[in-house]
Formats: structure tokens, sequence, C-alpha cells
């Protein structure tokens, strides 16, 4: 397994993750730190990135190789963006970070910079037709896919810092942001491209200003879980937040719950920007992804193949990751997947489910046994919470949250039903049968697992009057395996309402 460093130097931000990358094609993010460098600050002037930018830019940059060095980082991989790429003074600023952090940094082309960010998305969601707003400080992307092929792509050279700049002298905040609405429109209009995109493409917005974005929202909503991965936002709901943030001045925005204090005086034009992108593509909601720049260099690093072809099954792949990183028995994963699927399907009479259930325990079945990297005992009940914050892609919310409440019932625990209502506004009342039915299936499906020698291959099913008969396939000796399944017949005929016999 190597350990590297990834670095972004953007004009608003410099961030560095610290990446695992295990020897078979994953990777995980094992420690991050980030520092508003502001280097795009007061650069559109002149061209020239400014004396006291650079120097808190290499400050920072010090501070990131030591953690690297500390962390046992063996390569650090470097990019620059916007302001570096614009910047009269680029070479002499590159050369003094050689020199002083001994560290290379490689400026990305508007068309590298694009790519990366859709490799980031492509490979994180499973949203087949997608219109990608990726605002940072010194430029706005938009990206245009569909049937994962991209199509094209625009990078608009300004972005919330250099839109903050430009409009500072305005007379109030309201008017600043009104301003920056219309500049960014009249933009739009330059793109005649954005008028042949799909009606059914959905919009994705990536950056911090978006992740900040859903704290505000997060807040504002109660919402339960802390991922803005995938986080679906009405635009009533977005108008409603900008509407609060436009017309108040700096130190009132600092004041906001949710909003960083370093992000406060640009989020109003990364708002304005974001608002006039809806209005003008009449958006009704839109996704955040919590991947982009970043997590694109990391799939080059892990999984070269990407460069020429998204990955397949999104989901698949995470799961895979996260199997990997809590040291899950990866076999005895497998067999348990396999085995739920053989049940859901041939019980399909009795539940009546769609095809969106079997997701949700096919997640629930690659994961069941997470939380035994705390503790075996009541391991159940940390798979649940250990779901819950995990970054599953390829998963909705909703599918991440049944995911873990089925996970957190397969071992004979019930439901928790003052947790699941904190949940209330992203499950309904029939997810709560699917629920607990899915968890006896997963209960099952263990149980015939629980030498974790395989010695289960497969099921027939089938559905007698007031019985459920399961015929099981062995290759070997299956007693404990099918006494261990059978114990489950209580939770199957409540659930169910059949007896359950196991031969």
């Amino acid at each position: 397994m190597e350990k590297i460093g990834i670095i972004d130097l953007g004009s608003n931000t410099a961030r560095l993750v610290i990446v695992d990358m295990f020897t078979d094609g994953h990777y995980m993010v094992v420690d991050e730190l980030k520092e508003s460098v502001r280097l795009g600050q007061d650069m559109d002037r002149d061209g020239f990135l400014k004396p006291q930018r650079i120097a808190e830019t290499i400050r920072t940059l010090k501070m990131f190789k030591r953690l690297c060095d500390a962390r046992g980082v063996e390569r650090i991989i470097a990019v620059g963006t916007a302001a570096v790429r614009r910047a009269k003074n680029q070479r002499s600023f590159l050369d003094e970070i050689q020199v002083s952090c001994n560290i290379t940094v490689r400026v990305l082309s508007e068309e590298e910079e694009a790519v990366l960010v859709y490799r980031g998305v492509i490979n994180s969601m499973e949203v087949p037709k997608g219109l990608i707003l990726e605002i940072g400080g010194g430029s706005t992307k938009i990206i245009y896919y569909n049937r994962r092929n991209l199509l094209n792509y625009a990078n608009l050279p300004f972005g919330a810092v250099t839109l903050t700049d430009l409009f500072s002298s305005d007379a109030t905040p309201e008017e600043s942001a009104r301003h920056v609405e219309e500049f960014f429109t009249e933009q739009l209009k330059k793109l005649p491209w954005l008028a042949e995109v799909d009606p059914e493409t959905q919009v994705i917005g990536v950056g911090g200003s978006f992740r900040n974005l859903f704290k505000i929202a997060k807040l504002v909503r109660k919402y339960p879980l802390d991922n803005p991965h995938n986080y679906r936002m009405a635009s009533e709901d977005f108008n409603s937040v900008y509407d609060m943030l436009r017309v108040l001045d700096v130190d009132k925005r600092k004041k906001i719950k949710g909003l960083s204090p370093k992000r406060a005086d640009i989020m109003p034009a990364a708002m304005a920007i974001v608002k006039a992108f809806t209005t003008y593509m009449n958006v009704e909601e839109f996704a955040i992804s919590g991947c982009g720049l970043r997590e694109g260099l990391m799939l080059n690093q892990a999984l070269p193949v990407t460069v020429e072809k998204p990955i397949s099954d999104v989901l698949g792949y995470s799961l895979e990751t996260l199997v990997k990183y809590y040291n899950c028995d990866e076999k005895h994963v497998e067999h348990v997947m396999q085995l739920s699927v053989q049940l859901f399907k041939q019980l399909r009479v009795l539940h009546k489910f769609s095809r969106q259930y079997l997701k949700v325990l096919k997640i629930a079945a690659s994961l069941h046994d997470c939380g035994e990297v705390l503790k075996y005992y009541q391991h159940a009940r940390h798979s649940w919470y250990t779901i819950l914050h995990s970054s599953v892609y390829g998963a909705t919310h909703r599918e991440i949250v049944l995911a873990a409440f089925v996970a957190g019932c397969h071992n004979r625990e019930e439901v928790p039903l003052a947790e699941w209502l904190k949940y209330k506004d992203i499950v309904t009342e029939e997810d709560l049968d699917a629920v607990k039915k899915l968890g006896v299936l997963l209960r099952i499906a263990e149980s015939l697992d629980r030498t974790r020698c395989g010695v289960v291959t497969g099921l027939n099913c089938d559905v007698l009057g007031d019985s459920v008969i399961m015929k099981t396939e062995v290759n070997g000796d299956a007693a404990l395996e099918i006494r261990d399944a059978t114990a489950a017949n209580p939770e199957f005929k409540k659930a169910f309402k059949k007896t359950l016999e196991i031969l």
C-alpha cells in the first residue's frame, strides 16, 4: 500500500488530502488539511499574484509538507488551477515553491481541470446525464456529459473571489449580488451549446461553496445526515438561503450557523452564480457532489483505466473499497450478498418490493459486518452507525439510510423507532416495513454462511400455503448453518406471516 499526498492549489483555498492507495485499484482518504490562502485576490488588476498572497501560500505549503513527512507520504502530487494558470509571475512563483517547500506544482490547463472534475463526479455518482457547475475562487466551470460521455465544457475566468473583488465597490451587499447575477447571466448567453442540453439532465454543484451551502441547509432543515455528497436541494430551498445571505453585510454573515467565517465574504458571489445559473437553465432541483478535481486525481493514480473509461458500477466499486477499508471478510461478504439476492428474488411473491430495495439489500449485505471493526458485541448496531456516516458512492441518501437500518436490525435487533423518526423527511412509512423484512432476509443469508466456508451454495424457495419451504444446496456439512437460519423463524413469521422451514 502506498501513501500519497494530493495538493490542490486553488484561487481561494489550498487543500491537502493524504490518501492510502491499496494495491488493487482502491483508495481511501486518511487525512486532510486546508487553508484559505486567497491566492487569486486582487489579481485581476494587473495579472500578478500579490506578495502577501504568495507568502501565505508558501507558509501553507510548508505546513502541508511537514504533515506529509510526519504521515509517511511517499509521493506528493500538486496541481495549480485558475490563479496560477493566469499569473504573469507564474514561473517565479513555482520556482519559489520548489526551492522553499521541495514541492513541484503542475499547472493544469483548462481542459485538464474540467476533465478531472468530470472524472471525480462521474465515478462517484450514478447520474447518467449531468451538467456540472464547479465554482472556484478564480474560475467557474460548466461541464456537460450525457450517457457518461463528456460532450462540452466552458471554463469562465472568474469565480467567487474575483467576482467579489470586481463588485466590491457596490453600495450594498444586495446590489453587489444582483450585479454578479446579471454579469454571470450575460456570460451564459455566450455559450450556445447550453440550449442543446437534454431537458432530463441533472445539475450537479461542485466546490467548497456548495459544500458550505449544504451545511447551512442542514441546519435550516434539521437534516439528519452529515454527508453533502448526493444531497438534493430544491431551487426553492436554495432561494431561501440566498435571499437571507445576499442582504447581510460580512460581519452579520459570519454569525450564520453553518457558514465558514473564512468564506463569509465570498459566499454571496458564489450563491449569485448559482442563482443566475439555476434561473437561466430553469432548474428546479440540483445535486451537490462532494467529489471533484481531487477525486479525479486520486482515481488517476488508483485506477488508471478511468482515464479512458468511467467505472461501470460506481456503487459496486465503492462498496468494495469500504469492505477493504473496514477489513471485512471479503469471501463472506460476497457469499452473503449472493444468498441475500437469491432470497429477495425467490420471495418476491411475498414482499413485492421493487428493484430499488434490492439495491438497498446489496448495500446492507456488503457492509453488515463493518461494525465489527469497533467491537463484535452489538456489531449490528455499530454497522448501522458506520454505514450512516460512510461515503457510499452511487447511492442516494435515502438508500444509505435504509441500508443502515437493514444492517442494524439483521442480528435479532429491533428497528430503533426513536432513531428512525429522525429520518422521517428522508424515508416513508412503507420503508419501515421494507427494512424489517429485508433485515430478516439478511439475517437468514448471514446464518447460511455461519462458518464462513461457503457450505450452502444455493437456495430454492417454495411458497406453499402458510409456509415457505427453503431447500438448501450444500457442499459439505451445513447443520450449523441450517440450525442458525432456522432460529430466525419467529422474525420471519412476524414479517411475512408465513412459517419458515429450512431443509
